[in-house]
């Protein structure tokens, strides 16, 4: 997208990269993130009016670190230097790195030594405020033009500033959580230092995104592959207000749906939208591809392809389209690359994610591409799509598949969804949903004995999972109030024929994942 007022963020390879960007934005300003070595390219590209540097694992002392580009030092435009940033921001300027031999990780308390841009109406001389360290390597020796203005006792210039280049830099992580006041420090640096007004909203985004749908497409025909996620469900609204019955979205019933989910999607795209819409019943044909099957890969990878199937059958009876739609969001296009260039670990696939079979001679429309997940709902809000699509807990493409572990039946999606709903029903009774990030029930492959009614039985196993997170790349289970898991428990066995136990997961992530496949 085209934004006049922009800051670009440098990556240097963190695994926090995305949380300085989600900072930006909560402060009103647009931005993105480039790895170092298309830094360059998307500087010209955005001409942005202010650049963070990331942090990093790599030292600076090393031959083949990365390097901050020449153009970006040469351009006058305020900096932010984050941890790495800030080393590599002195190593080049004439400063002095030197290698860490014990380091400052977790939290730490910086003194406030002077004022500074950064600390306009936050933080004044004298105060102590914590802040979440982590960095081996530390700046000894600062480069010309640059002052201390705060400091911890492992980091004697754990703040700097150039006030005349704007140029500043710190060694601690504003950009997490645990540094509380951190979100507030990037807002003064891209309002105060860069000068930005800081009204980039989702009314802004939504009319922009319409302008570049209805260029992309002209009189084209685009298919959107609906899920009933807040993801599919919001980009299908702003292409359906941008070009029209040009779109047609396609519901496909794998039958690993949650209880009603089918009717509700149809029922609100059909009616309440009028958005022309195709319901495809393919349960059998997913039930009998998923027999056999228990691997987690194997399944999500038929799922993916059987679903491409389905969809290019339909794209043929309704005419064939020259485009497809699909609810990307910016941390999937962010983690498909990584700051190396070279390939990450796939801890698990996503079946919407990586291009289109060459069969498929049809082009991608992603107008959620530059969005993370709490920005689709506030364009959600914005289109008017009801809270019970926006604030609904994330559903993986695969379904209920992959909360069964083992082979996929239709009994067993039968008995997990009764299950599931059950769970998730108690949940908004006991008004929490909205608290818990992600909520759901796995049917184990394991059975148990038990005594109901005098007699023994000899039934499923089931888990309940339910976290907070904040982008669901870290989670902590959720801590439910007095009897409420006795009560669910208590109810799920009376009710779902086929379980007579059931557990709860605390595991975080990491170690674990949120979902079990």
């Amino acid at each position: 997208m085209e934004h006049p007022d922009s800051i670009l963020i440098v990556d240097f390879g963190s695994q926090v990269t995305q949380l300085i960007a989600r900072r930006v934005r909560e402060a009103g300003v647009y931005s993105e993130i480039a790895p170092f070595q298309s830094a360059v390219e998307a500087f010209e590209r955005m001409r942005p009016k202010g650049i963070i540097l990331s942090g990093g694992p790599a030292s600076v002392l090393e031959a083949d670190s990365p390097r901050i580009p020449d153009s970006i030092l040469a351009s006058g435009l305020p900096i932010l230097g984050i941890c790495y940033g800030q080393q590599a921001l002195m190593h080049q300027l004439g400063g002095t790195v030197e290698l860490g031999h014990s380091g400052e990780f977790g939290s730490a308390f910086i003194e406030i030594a002077d004022r500074c841009a950064l600390f306009d109406a936050l933080w004044s001389e004298g105060e102590r405020h914590q802040v979440w360290m982590s960095h081996g390597d530390r700046v000894t020796r600062l480069a010309p033009g640059f002052r201390p203005v705060a400091f911890s006792p492992g980091a004697p210039h754990a703040v700097i500033a150039d006030d005349e280049r704007r140029i500043y830099a710190m060694q601690f992580h504003p950009e997490v959580v645990h540094t509380p006041d951190g979100g507030k420090l990037i807002g003064n640096f891209a309002r105060h230092v860069c000068g930005l007004a800081g009204d980039w909203t989702m009314a802004e985004f939504r009319a922009t995104k319409i302008a570049e749908i209805r260029a992309q497409v002209g009189t084209s025909r685009v298919i959107c592959g609906l899920s009933g996620g807040v993801d599919s469900s919001v980009a299908a609204l702003l292409i359906h207000e941008a070009i029209g019955h040009q779109l047609t979205c396609v519901f496909v019933d794998h039958g690993l749906l949650r209880a009603g989910e089918a009717e509700q999607v149809v029922s609100l795209f059909r009616g309440h939208y009028n958005i022309p819409l195709v319901h495809v019943e393919a349960e059998t044909l997913f039930m009998n591809g998923l027999a056999g099957i228990t691997d987690p890969e194997a399944k999500r990878k038929f799922i993916g392809k059987t679903f491409i199937d389905v969809f290019e059958a339909e794209a043929k009876k309704i005419g064939g389209a020259d485009f497809l739609a699909q609810g990307t969001l910016y941390p999937d296009v962010i983690e498909s690359v990584s700051f190396t260039g070279g390939p990450s670990v796939t801890i698990k696939s996503h079946h919407n994610v990586g291009g289109l079979p060459d069969r498929m001679d049809m082009k991608l429309v992603e107008p959620l591409r530059e969005l993370f997940k709490d920005e689709v709902r506030d364009l959600g809000r914005e289109l008017g799509l009801p809270d019970v699509f926006v604030g609904r807990h994330p559903f993986p493409g695969p379904g209920l598949a992959i909360r069964i572990p083992g082979e996929v039946t239709k009994g067993r999606c039968d008995i997990l969804r009764k299950a599931d709903a059950i769970y998730l029903e108690e949940i908004r009774a006991a008004g929490l949903y909205d608290a818990i990030w992600q909520a759901f029930a796995v049917l184990l492959p394991v059975r148990s004995v038990g005594v109901m009614g005098d007699g023994r039985t000899y039934d499923y196993v089931l888990a309940l999972r339910a976290v907070t997170s904040t982008d669901g790349m870290t989670a902590e289970a959720f801590s439910f109030p007095g009897d409420f898991l006795p009560r669910v428990a208590t109810r799920i066995v009376n009710e779902v024929r086929g379980i007579n136990r059931v557990t709860y997961d605390y595991t975080s992530k990491p170690p674990g994942t949120i979902e079990w496949e």
